[in-house]
């Protein structure tokens, strides 16, 4: 099988494009029933031979994703988003073993998650199914490509991939090996296909829902493709907002626990939506802590915004702006508040956070466990950093984003939370009076 690394097919006239699209969902979703259909042991084994093919196929895929980067700096990409683009061999066998982590994870479709029996004597249980025909709008990191396939292979869908056009050539040869794994498995390669052209228009037909092939529509980028998306779209959209994660250390907080988990929430990798973009802490530990934890901090290359108070304490750190506290940097930059006590950090959070991921440092139990309670996001964590905000972190595998919706799924989105459910009654003869 060929694998395209050098350039993506040429523009396509509007008409045949949409016809393209529209075939292409008619093709997903013939493919989404076989799929649903098709035994656990077949998925896993679909999944196994797509990390497979991709490790046989490194090479090729590294090639390609290093034309994307040199493309990307030909054209002025900036230092965060060209770490989002980029793979290694290191990167590329992590996105290898996570397919085998996807694997390996139980297979949802056909789990019983509940089951009763009422007064009228029907057998009633819950059971998981497939969504159907899923599609995944997504920028800039190519590991999407592998992730969002296997996850969703492993819950029974089909899907439809649009990666960013700064990274085609990559999505493009990690495609091939996924679709290797499929046929190699027996199941259709019309399950995971991906959009080929950088045309803007295909989005749109996605958008459309293409003549009621998708089910269900997932954005994985920036706020404004993720806004676009909410506002165009014509089918269900699980959303992924930008990650404007705070780490809130309390006067209570351990020393060394709030200087390490504050650097690694921030630093670890400075362009994942986990990534920590605020810095809160108490005023009544700042003047001892927060010099500490600046020149941790700017030791790792991270530049500093403060407000007043914070600025009084480390004079290196600019003054924030209003804009910095709802600011997704994903570079080596963090917003410092100085509070007076959790009160004013639950309300900052809750002014400026994006219901992505929320960290409280704290050795007092109550603060703790109030701050759990009352902070509003998908994920909240307690003395652990926020980089943890990943599905594979969790035990599934992976992930296709966190989201940030409230309905459905929120958090990280695995196999499971790409499933839906049924009703499935057995009965003896009941009718109804």
């Amino acid at each position: 099988m060929t694998v395209m690394t050098k350039t993506a097919p040429p523009p396509v006239d509007a008409a045949d494009l949409e016809q393209d699209m529209l075939a292409m969902g008619r093709r997903a979703r013939a493919a989404a029933r076989q799929l649903a259909l098709a035994s656990p042991e077949a998925r896993t084994r679909a999944i196994s031979g797509m990390a497979k093919a991709l490790r046989a196929r490194a090479a090729d895929v590294l090639k390609a994703n290093a034309a994307d980067q040199d493309a990307a700096r030909e054209k002025g990409m900036d230092s965060a988003m060209l770490d989002r683009l980029g793979l290694d061999e290191a990167r590329l066998e992590g996105v290898a073993r996570a397919l085998d982590s996807i694997a390996a994870i139980p297979d949802p479709v056909g789990a019983e998650t509940a089951r009763w029996t009422p007064e009228n004597g029907l057998d009633i249980a819950r059971v998981r199914t497939p969504i159907g025909v899923l599609a995944i709008i997504y920028e800039s990191r190519p590991n999407v490509t592998a992730d969002a396939a296997a996850l969703a292979v492993r819950a029974g869908n089909a899907v439809i991939l649009r990666g960013g056009s700064e990274c085609l050539r990559s999505n493009l040869a990690i495609h091939g090996a996924l679709i290797e794994g499929l046929t190699a498995a027996g199941l259709p390669a019309d399950a995971v296909q991906m959009v080929t052209t950088r045309d803007r228009a295909a989005v749109g037909h996605i958008l459309s829902g293409l003549d009621g092939s998708i089910d269900l529509l997932i954005p994985r980028g920036g706020r404004s493709l993720v806004e676009r998306v909410k506002s165009d779209a014509r089918v269900a959209v699980l959303g992924h907002l930008e990650g404007v994660n705070h780490v809130y250390v309390h006067e209570s907080a351990d020393p060394d626990t709030a200087r390490a988990v504050a650097v690694n929430a921030k630093m670890r990798r400075v362009s994942v939506c986990g990534a920590a973009e605020t810095l809160v802490i108490d005023r009544s530990v700042a003047a001892d802590l927060l010099p500490k934890i600046a020149a941790d901090l700017a030791d790792k290359g991270c530049e500093l915004r403060g407000d007043a108070a914070a600025q009084a304490l480390v004079p290196a750190a600019s003054a924030a702006t209003d804009e910095d506290w709802a600011t997704e940097y994903l570079k080596a930059i963090i917003a410092v508040k100085v509070v007076d006590g959790i009160d004013e950090a639950i309300a900052h959070i809750d002014a400026y956070g994006s219901g992505h991921t929320e960290c409280i440092v704290a050795s007092d139990d109550k603060a703790v466990e109030r701050f759990l309670a009352q902070v509003d996001a998908g994920i909240v964590l307690a003395n652990a950093s926020t980089q943890f905000a990943d599905g594979g972190e969790f035990g599934f595998g992976g992930e296709i984003g966190i989201s940030t919706d409230r309905l459905h799924a929120r958090g990280p989105v695995g196999a499971e939370q790409l499933t839906s459910f049924k009703y499935v009654i057995r009965g003896k003869g009941q009718i109804r009076p």
